[in-house]
């Protein structure tokens, strides 16, 4: 039994084994007992006190410095390459714009629209016009693509019901659900035959007979016979395909990229409220030029980046090798460990314990190795032209290098002054979990009566997107003016409920919720400084580890190194021994 730390020895004389036997057992325990306890007090030492416990060259910590700096390194590269092809995709964005939007100003896609069936075939005609007189117009070096010897068409599609009519005036509605596409490929052209190309659209989506409902494209109307009319359009897309080459890379001595943007320019009349969106948005695909003729620039840049990509891949592996093989020998002390109290404590170790011998912190660093090699691979396949998909490689990279730089914290863990921090987020997360799941649920409720009542009259709250931005905002303090104020007045109850709605939210959320919050991790804070400051061990394995005073300068762990192998082979083979004699 155990009583007060001191273990007491008690041996039953009707026992089938000597006293001198029972002496060679308790000390053989006692041997393995002191050497599982330095085994265990070495894993959790830093890496300066391995070295001198042992000699054992922090390789691992060396690692993880130089991981640090060639990460970086190459987020930085990349981070810079890709602020090129962000700012020319955006560019030429605003370009195609500027070029086929009728009277299009920055900053009016919000509100870019038309109202009437003459803006409409107006608008379509200009788009066609212009993309016929592309090399007369652009200031880039924009060009039409190809396929083989001839130009990729213009592409004109109408969206529309099947079978349909509307008549407000009866409230009479009559629609087939079914969705048809009707398309013509303009091809480009000289301007003229661009119109007649126009003319024969018009006349094959728009048919006029006396005396039959009249389906118009782009409107509706009362047909001649005072029957329902027909409103059928659902929208109207132009796509059409420009390639452009990005230059700017050769200032910086690297090879420039070919780039296809697919233009779609969207008529959505879907709402049918008499005001059709005009939207225009491009999809991008990068390609490695044929034909490239220049002086001064080399691929070799190009090809040294490859190779320190792929020597960041060979380092990252190496550092998840060695910190799966410390989260191995972690688990393996942690099922000794348990064995040891089992069989000699009669007790079961509690879970705080056994989550000791399992870091989490080398959990992160092997997540932050992987999510690196993947970003690596992308970043590989970027620049040799197989992938363009630089937001997945942007996700894959920042998360890695964001994780390798919170890994630095676990370093500055082995100074005292710093460890109190890293230790009181660690023991208050558990708290911190369960507070915020159950404010998370008055939060919930909030957003969605806001959503529901304030949602017509308030923009903030038109969608639970914007709605839980607001109220986030509300709770860091921030646009609480202005959330005020837009809120319509054309519903005196709803205003009345809006004011009432904020106010308690603000002080709730605020002064209420955000103060226990802090309370809690400041008693957890001041909980740990106390337990620092006496000394005293708080848990069984503390307790268990604080029996031994062996310091890492003492050289104790050094024998212990071979010494627990040899004790374990003696012991096992004395006790075989004693069991042969006995026999006998």
């Amino acid at each position: 039994m155990e009583e007060s730390g001191d273990v007491y020895d008690v041996y039953n004389i009707n026992s089938p084994t000597s006293w001198e036997e029972h002496q060679h057992q308790k000390r053989d325990d006692h041997v393995d007992v002191d050497c599982l306890r330095r085994k265990i007090k070495f894993f959790f030492m830093n890496p300066c006190e391995k070295y001198h416990a042992r000699g054992r060259k922090p390789w691992k910590l060396v690692l993880q410095f130089v991981k640090i700096v060639i990460v970086t390194t190459q987020l930085v590269s990349f981070g810079l390459s890709n602020q090129m092809v962000v700012t020319f995709k955006e560019e030429n964005l605003l370009t195609f714009k500027h070029l086929f939007l009728k009277d299009f100003s920055d900053g009016d896609m919000d509100t870019y629209a038309v109202y009437r069936q003459a803006d409409v075939y107006e608008h379509v005609r200009y788009i066609i016009t212009q993309f016929g007189l592309l090399h007369n117009n652009t200031v880039g070096n924009h060009e039409y693509d190809k396929n083989g010897s001839a130009y990729t068409p213009l592409s004109l599609c109408h969206e529309f019901y099947r079978n349909g009519s509307i008549y407000s005036g009866t409230e009479t509605i009559d629609i087939d659900a079914e969705v048809d596409t009707e398309c013509l490929n303009i091809y480009p052209m000289s301007p003229l035959t661009q119109h007649d190309a126009l003319q024969d659209f018009k006349l094959h989506f728009k048919r006029s007979v006396r005396g039959v409902n009249v389906c118009f494209l782009f409107c509706c109307c009362t047909p001649f016979d005072g029957s329902a009319p027909c409103c059928r359009m659902l929208s109207v897309k132009v796509t059409f395909v420009l390639k452009a080459i990005n230059v700017q890379t050769v200032q910086y001595r690297e090879m420039p990229d070919c780039y296809d943007f697919t233009v779609l320019i969207t008529f959505d009349n879907q709402v049918h409220s008499g005001r059709i969106k005009i939207d225009l948005d491009t999809d991008v695909s990068i390609n490695e030029c044929d034909n490239l003729k220049l002086s001064g620039v080399s691929p070799r840049k190009s090809y040294l980046t490859v190779v320190f990509d792929c020597l960041i891949i060979i380092t990252c592996m190496s550092s998840v090798a060695l910190c799966t093989r410390s989260v191995c020998k972690g688990i393996r002390l942690m099922l000794e460990y348990v064995h040891h109290s089992n069989k000699h404590c009669d007790r079961e170790v509690p879970w705080s314990d056994k989550l000791e011998f399992v870091s989490g912190w080398y959990i992160m660093i092997i997540i932050s190795d992987t999510l690196t090699i993947i970003g690596s691979i992308l970043k590989i396949e970027i620049q040799t032209k197989v992938l363009t998909s630089y937001d997945v490689c942007s996700i894959f990279l920042g998360m890695g290098t964001m994780f390798v730089w919170i890994g630095v914290i676990r370093y500055m863990g082995y100074f005292r002054k710093y460890n109190i921090l890293i230790v009181t987020l660690r023991t208050a997360f558990p708290n911190v979990i369960r507070f915020v799941c159950c404010a998370g649920i008055i939060y919930l409720s909030y957003l969605l009566c806001g959503w529901i009542v304030l949602g017509p009259y308030h923009e903030k709250f038109r969608s639970l997107d914007t709605g839980s931005e607001c109220l986030f905002s509300l709770i860091n303090g921030d646009d609480m003016f202005p959330t005020f104020k837009n809120m319509k007045q054309k519903s005196r109850l709803v205003w009345i409920f809006s004011r009432v709605y904020i106010y308690s939210f603000v002080s709730l959320f605020i002064y209420m919720i955000l103060s226990l919050f802090i309370t809690l991790i400041t008693d957890t804070y001041y909980t740990i400084k106390q337990q620092q400051q006496s000394g005293a061990p708080t848990s069984e394995l503390q307790k268990f580890l604080s029996e031994c005073t062996d310091l890492p300068k003492s050289g104790v762990y050094r024998l212990d190194k071979n010494s627990c192998f040899l004790n374990c082979c003696i012991s096992r083979c004395r006790k075989r021994h004693e069991r042969l004699t006995s026999e006998a």
